[in-house]
């Protein structure tokens, strides 16, 4: 009897937990004409998408130092 009482509320459970799960995401639901990313800044101008230039601050520098191939540390 008392297997028969965990099954019960193991399926009651599992049955509560997903109709909350459904009933939260239906009230929560997105924009369908949201853009998925961001526009481009320069959208309208294509030489610039293909080939243009790249501009970094002044706090970044070119360095001759090899590139970094790995982040393990221990």
């Amino acid at each position: 009897m008392r297997t028969v009482l965990l099954k019960a509320a193991a399926t009651f459970l599992t049955i509560g937990a997903t109709v909350a799960s459904a009933l939260f995401v239906t009230s929560h639901l997105k924009n369908p004409a949201a853009p998925l990313q961001p526009p481009v800044v320069n959208a309208g101008s294509t030489a610039a998408a293909l080939g243009g230039t790249l501009n970094v601050g002044p706090s970044v520098q070119a360095t001759d130092v090899e590139p970094m191939t790995s982040t393990y540390a221990s």
